[in-house]
């Protein structure tokens, strides 16, 4: 009878995957409340070592990069970098640069790089028609990855929110123990979605109340309005798993999403991108790969740990995020002032 025990990571941290780190550059100066997030998948070449990947588009309300040739060929060649909606094309032009700096091959004798940049709009709180985010603030955050790394008001979710709180970066892991051997699923957000009044924390239905709060306390919040957000969720894990298990692994970040209160609206960009660090295809490899996949029959528990790894990851983004103030006078709330 197999065995499968499932729990928190040591450091409940995307980085309890062995070789991934993360990184931070923020920006905080009045209007401007904005930054990029950066994430190593392994600290070898990721151009030619490339990661197995796979996408999931729960609401394709978003303006990401290199998306399409991850789905199409189930590969992660570069870093993965997060910031605000219209930084998405001076922060893909650094990730370039930065890739071509390391990789003199690319472009001349052998094809070219899929930068891979993803997006929240973060326009409430964040100076967003500025374009604040520069090329070397890229370099900067690509530099500061390690396995500590701070969550919440930081990086690309300064300026973000969550359920109309303020919401952020968020990280949570667990450990999938299986016939004695313990495999990790780590778990990184950038939260920018949801209403108020739909927020459930852990399972419990608080969001009417944390509204009613802010009514109460004359916070003059924006908190009625609908799901005008995003989510940007990424799962990694030293899972032996292919891109098709990769896939079924993202959808489940839906179910975690879900969890703690979104109803996945129509101005919502929810995406979830997947990567094993156990499956890496060389750029130049000659030979057939071969790629180790996951038990089908017990993948249930990596499904339960990327939910529950999800969910936690949300409410991280927010319990560690602070109350901010920026563009025209808009302020979040940060939820530990309201619990």
């Amino acid at each position: 009878m197999t065995k499968i025990n499932i729990n928190r990571g040591k450091n409940n941290s995307i980085t309890d995957v062995a070789g991934v780190t993360v990184g931070h550059l923020t920006l905080n100066d009045g209007d401007v409340q904005t930054g990029v997030s950066a994430i190593m998948p392994h600290q070898n070449n990721m151009f030619l070592s490339k990661c197995v990947a796979a996408v999931e588009v729960i609401n394709g309300f978003g303006k990401s990069i290199g998306l399409l040739q991850v789905a199409e060929l189930g590969q992660l060649e570069t870093p993965i970098l997060l910031t605000n909606t219209l930084s998405v094309g001076t922060v893909c032009d650094g990730l370039v640069k930065y890739m071509l700096k390391s990789n003199p091959d690319i472009g001349i004798s052998t094809g070219t790089v899929n930068p891979l940049v993803m997006e929240c709009n973060d326009g409430y709180l964040n100076d967003i028609r500025g374009q604040h985010v520069k090329t070397q603030h890229v370099f900067d955050a690509l530099a500061a990855c390690g396995e500590a790394f701070k969550q919440g008001s930081v990086g690309a979710g300064r300026g973000m929110s969550a359920y109309k709180l303020k919401g952020g970066i968020g990280s949570s892991s667990r450990l999938v123990e299986l016939d004695g051997c313990d495999y990790t699923i780590g778990a990184m957000v950038l939260s920018n979605m949801g209403r108020l009044g739909d927020f459930r924390y852990f399972g419990n239905a608080i969001g009417a109340e944390l509204k009613q709060k802010i009514h109460q306390e004359n916070y003059n919040e924006e908190v009625d309005q609908g799901d005008k957000g995003s989510i940007i969720m990424i799962l990694a894990t030293d899972l032996p798993m292919d891109a098709r298990q990769l896939k079924r692994l993202a959808r489940r970040a839906g179910a975690g999403l879900v969890k703690t209160g979104s109803q996945l609206g129509n101005g919502s960009g929810d995406i979830c991108l997947a990567f094993s660090t156990a499956n890496q295809v060389a750029h130049y490899g000659t030979a057939i790969d071969k790629i180790e996949r996951f038990p089908e029959n017990n993948i249930d528990a990596a499904f339960d740990g990327a939910i529950e790894a999800v969910e936690e990851a949300i409410i991280n983004s927010m319990i560690n995020a602070v109350t901010t103030s920026g563009r025209d006078g808009h302020k979040r709330i940060g939820l530990s002032d309201l619990l």
